[in-house]
């Protein structure tokens, strides 16, 4: 079977790499697979490398004092996890999951800060893939701790439509179940909130299938809520 690590190149960690850079990437990179529900690292697990999805999903989340568990981030193919404790010299501050049969490429960690300090150039590719995730924390703090779970959810599928390029009908990425607890709320009230928008007619959901037909109100939802 060829190597998984053929898609190196087009991670938007590594763009713009001369072709070289990239094979010395692909020389300290270690293929890893996982089955679904694996654990690939703990919260305060040692921080010795990254991880980028070669194949598959990775859920990233932490777990609360009372065991609820609160999802962060869902990663699909070409999306690294893992780095900030690759800098910070700190252990992992969340949990990695595999939520299907995934394949990843573990960079560890001394061996690509020695990549860095050959090609600079690496580094500034990661600050603005790093700065992009703190954009996401930061949209998604304020989602949680300002916003209602019909807000969360209708500026979640909002997001999803540019994500996927159509603005008609989108495709849930992961299980109700975990979107439940991405967007901090239990499956039941998800459920109630689905069967709201559908009634009101913002959409019509067909098991993963979300059409939306009501974008203009359903914006409106994302931003002012209802009241």
């Amino acid at each position: 079977m060829p190597s998984r690590l053929n898609i190196v190149e087009n991670i938007a960690l590594f763009k713009g790499l001369p072709a070289e850079h990239i094979e010395d990437l692909k020389k300290i990179a270690i293929e890893k697979s996982y089955g679904r529900g694996e654990t690939i690292f703990m919260d305060g697990d040692e921080g010795d490398g990254f991880y980028v999805v070669l194949a598959g999903k990775v859920k990233i989340s932490k777990i609360s004092f009372e065991g609820k568990e609160q999802i962060l981030h869902i990663f699909g193919p070409g999306e690294p996890f893992g780095e900030v404790p690759v800098f910070a010299g700190k252990p992992f501050p969340a949990n990695a999951q595999a939520l299907a049969k995934s394949f990843l490429a573990f960079f560890p960690k001394d061996r690509f800060i020695g990549l860095i300090n050959a090609n600079p150039s690496l580094a500034l590719n990661m600050l603005a893939v790093l700065s992009s995730r703190l954009r996401q924390f930061t949209v998604q703090v304020e989602n949680l701790s300002l916003k209602e779970v019909p807000e969360r959810l209708a500026a979640y599928l909002l997001f999803l439509a540019s994500e996927q390029e159509n603005s008609q009908e989108v495709t849930l990425p992961i299980s109700k179940g975990h979107l439940a607890s991405l967007l901090g709320t239990i499956p039941e009230t998800l459920s109630r909130i689905f069967a709201k928008m559908s009634s009101e007619g913002l959409i019509k959901v067909a098991g993963k299938k979300i059409e939306i037909t009501n974008p203009e109100d359903l914006e409106v939802l994302s931003i002012h809520g209802k009241g």
